[in-house]
């Protein structure tokens, strides 16, 4: 029954309050003298009314929708560009961080080569003076050998 008194009601602005009526069709209070035909004719123009005032709604409407969904196309746009352009920024930003590494662990494989020359080329240095040193002890052996052999001569 609400529902039949807001639907009536709603054009006059008295949504949800009972408006008192003298005909028949509207006066649900008065039910024993409606008929079952009259409140079925009645229920069907009240949902007829609300169907016209839904309809008239949707198509005054229409434009403020569209303008609307135009809107939300327009900013679902800008998003995914703004998303677009934080992941290229994020990708950039990677290649970056990798050339950087890649960088750094040349130059630690560069110093680290360096290292391992010096190291070897100290190596060797110190085993050719242990190599000269052996000559020149070897040669002091000789010469004193040699020297003890012409005095016993």
């Amino acid at each position: 029954m609400r529902q039949f008194y807001s639907a009536l009601c709603a054009s006059d602005g008295a949504r949800g309050r009972r408006v008192k009526s003298n005909s028949q069709e509207t006066d649900l209070k008065n039910a024993k003298n409606n008929e079952l035909s009259d409140r079925r004719s009645a229920a069907a123009e009240a949902k007829a009314a609300l169907l016209n005032a839904y309809r008239s709604a949707k198509d005054s409407a229409e434009p403020t929708r569209l303008a609307k969904q135009a809107e939300r196309q327009a900013i679902a746009a800008a998003r995914e560009e703004r998303r677009a352009q934080r992941e290229r920024i994020k990708l950039e930003e990677l290649e970056r961080a990798q050339a950087a590494e890649a960088e750094r662990q040349a130059a630690a494989e560069a110093a680290a080569r360096a290292d391992a020359d010096a190291r070897e080329a100290a190596d060797k240095d110190r085993i050719a003076r242990v190599i000269a040193d052996e000559a020149a002890r070897k040669a002091e052996r000789d010469l004193r050998y040699a020297n003890r052999k012409a005095r016993k001569s």
